[in-house]
């Protein structure tokens, strides 16, 4: 399958994703400041940018899941409209300056630390299931099932046609 261009919405469809990161030290170490001083006002904005639908948070409303990928690891999942939408705020907002710092707080990532896979309109992905599509991705490249910013796949054209890895 060839990687689409597009990245307008979807009916019936919505974009996953999910990122990790290894931090250099534990969050409440000050050297970690930079970065969880930034935390809260990185999740509002999120949650008031156009085409954000929903993120992952641990019954405690815990924004990171450490146990994901092992202690010293962070983990999010969020749904947005469309790759646009998400693309938008990590690259179009307050949250760019994060990006652009990422290695002041986290080791250099050794596998693509961002994984992105379309859900049914609604459909709110598991931990398990962000997991599994890393795996996919490490193990298979950029597919329709589990792919990136740099290789986008369309939304499946039916239900019938949904990539699972």
């Amino acid at each position: 399958m060839t990687p689409a261009t597009t990245t307008e919405p979807t009916p019936g469809w919505q974009l996953a994703q999910s990122n990790v990161a290894r931090m250099r030290w534990p969050l409440d170490d000050p050297r970690m400041a930079g970065f969880t001083e930034r935390l809260d006002h990185l999740n509002a904005l999120a949650e008031a940018s156009p085409g954000f639908v929903w993120r992952y948070e641990t019954p405690d409303d815990d924004t990171t899941e450490a146990e994901v990928f092992g202690e010293g690891t962070l983990f999010n999942l969020s749904v947005w409209a469309s790759v646009a939408a998400l693309e938008a705020y990590v690259y179009r907002s307050d949250h760019l300056e994060a990006v652009r710092r990422r290695g002041d707080w986290f080791a250099r990532a050794t596998q693509p630390p961002l994984v992105l896979w379309w859900v049914r309109a609604g459909a709110r992905p598991t931990v398990h299931e962000a997991r599994e599509r890393f795996e996919c991705l490490w193990r298979d490249g950029p597919t329709a099932a589990a792919f990136n910013f740099r290789q986008r796949f369309p939304a499946p054209a039916d239900a019938a046609r949904v990539t699972a890895c």
